[in-house]
């Protein structure tokens, strides 16, 4: 299966139309609900959707979204990477500190490329 590419000429349809960006493809998940993970800690020079608040942090898969092409390679056009997106869960405290408030709490998008597993974490 062929998955589109983002190129310049085609943005503004693509923005006007919407483009889904969910594919049909057979996928085994590296994650599980209920698996205890971490952030990868990066600094790309290009675009991604892993927010500077999130990078190093440990969270708890809460839903697998499905199968997704990565944005971060799509926008510079390099290579399609479709993989699973998850609802990440994430404490306040983990993401803002020991002031923050610990009944609240988080849930972010995140594609497979940005977590880890946290050995030994049941």
């Amino acid at each position: 299966m062929t998955l589109p590419v983002l190129t310049a000429d085609i943005v503004p349809f693509a923005l006007s139309r919407g483009t889904p960006t969910k594919v049909d493809l057979p996928i085994e998940p590296a994650f599980v609900v209920g698996q205890r993970i971490r952030t990868k800690t990066i600094q790309p020079l290009g675009h991604t959707r892993l927010v500077r608040y999130a990078r190093g942090r440990e969270g708890v898969i809460a839903a697998d979204l499905g199968v997704f092409t990565l944005p971060d390679t799509m926008a510079h056009g390099d290579i399609q990477s479709p993989q699973h997106v998850y609802s990440v869960s994430f404490t306040a405290q983990e993401l803002w500190g020991p002031n923050a408030d610990p009944l609240n709490t988080l849930r972010l998008g995140l594609w497979e490329e940005y977590l880890e597993p946290i050995e030994g974490a049941a």
